[in-house]
């Protein structure tokens, strides 16, 4: 898709693209987005906070009067967009070390999203997972009466998306078909990463296990047809997390990842084995200097490299992309898959192209790749622009997938 706003920079673009696919459920205006991003120097990751801060806190304070004044619809419209305006504001914070004024964007986005959830009916409810001595943040969503047991979509999304966000990119849409929906944030992911410490970890089946156990406890799931849905690097979280734990009866991957790896040393010349003993080393000075430059002069990277250290735990680009080695479905992992898998795949995906078809081919279970295009709108990564489009199709395969056998 053409970039109608930051000409000379795709980061920032695909950001607001980003914001302006959650108008589809409610998450945003795009007269607000667009004043927005007037405002913004491009590639100022300052003048992008201070100028979504601005718009957000503006939203917020308009939400609250119409509560105030007893109108709730556009109290919880109101809260929804500047949920959706803080995550945003926070985005580009991440950098090593962090910028203290992230948590204060991302505490308001979740007080927003929270405020909303209590008005709507059922309201949204939030949980506390168990977890491995902790909890993971999370919603569930009732699409009927309490205690009712309906198909199940778990949902978490992947290197930078959070609980919050899912409203607008599956979690709703899926409750308007009648499923029970559980969204929550994984470790890495914003919770757990701001609140807990928790960095991400490559065994995502010691994630979801958990998730599972907490979902067949509650009264609206139907233990049999529970699905996983990852999204962005959880498309690759997902499926590892699918070979590994045989309850679901179902995964999508929105996109498809087969191996991190691959983007680590893509930069790197001298081949795979060479470039992965040069990130795993105790020292490599002349990689060291290359991954600052390929910061300096793409904004992909540097927003990558220093987020990716936030939420890896590391200390360096180097130590960032050697983490990364970790997360693959190579080695048979990905034939370990049984359910019924979805993979879906951006025709010009910035992030991850050709690794839908890597991650289909090796699949073994029954298996559908599902390709979105430019000319639909939907060929970014995640689809941003085309939400209803491609919402429509994932979710309409997973009716099929999950459907009550005839009587």
């Amino acid at each position: 898709m053409q970039q109608l706003l930051f000409p000379g920079n795709i980061q920032f673009w695909y950001e607001t693209l980003r914001s302006m696919s959650h108008i589809a459920y409610g998450g945003a205006d795009f007269g607000e987005v667009v004043s927005t991003a007037e405002r913004i120097t491009e590639g100022d990751y300052d003048s992008w906070y201070t100028e979504w801060l601005a718009t957000a806190d503006r939203v917020d304070a308009e939400a609250r009067k119409a509560l105030d004044a007893g109108h709730r619809i556009s109290a919880r419209d109101g809260f929804l967009r500047a949920s959706n305006y803080y995550r945003s504001a926070e985005f580009f914070l991440h950098g090593n070390p962090c910028d203290a004024r992230h948590d204060h964007a991302y505490d308001r986005s979740v007080a927003c999203f929270r405020a909303a959830a209590q008005l709507f009916t059922p309201r949204i409810e939030p949980v506390a997972i168990p977890y491995e001595g902790t909890t993971l943040p999370g919603y569930l969503y009732r699409a009927g009466a309490p205690g009712e047991p309906r198909p199940t979509l778990i949902m978490h999304s992947g290197f930078d998306g959070t609980a919050e966000e899912l409203h607008f990119s599956g979690a709703l849409a899926a409750v308007e078909r009648g499923y029970t929906v559980l969204t929550f944030d994984g470790p890495g992911m914003p919770g757990p990463r701001h609140h807990q410490g928790l960095v991400f970890r490559p065994d995502w089946e010691n994630v979801i296990t958990p998730v599972i156990d907490f979902a067949e406890g509650l009264p609206e799931v139907d233990n049999s047809r529970i699905a996983l849905f990852g999204s962005s690097m959880g498309g690759l979280l997902a499926p590892r997390a699918a070979a590994f734990e045989h309850r679901l009866a179902a995964v999508i991957a929105v996109d498809g990842v087969f191996d991190l790896g691959e983007v680590s040393v893509r930069h790197i010349p001298g081949g795979r084995e060479e470039a992965e003993r040069l990130l795993r080393a105790d020292s490599a000075p002349e990689l060291d200097v290359a991954l600052e430059e390929l910061m300096e002069r793409d904004p992909i990277s540097r927003w990558a490299m220093n987020h990716g250290m936030y939420v890896m735990g590391v200390d360096t680009p180097r130590a960032f992309n050697a983490a990364y080695l970790d997360y693959t479905l190579r080695d048979g992992t990905a034939e370990l898959i049984q359910c019924p898998t979805l993979v879906c795949d951006a025709a010009e995906d910035e992030f991850f192209r050709g690794q839908p078809e890597e991650l289909y081919a090796r699949l073994t279970c029954p298996k559908e790749l599902m390709v979105f295009t430019a000319e639909e709108g939907a060929g970014a990564h995640c689809h941003p622009g085309a939400m209803r489009l491609v919402l429509a199709r994932v979710h309409d395969w997973l009716d099929g997938v999950l459907a009550r056998p005839a009587a």
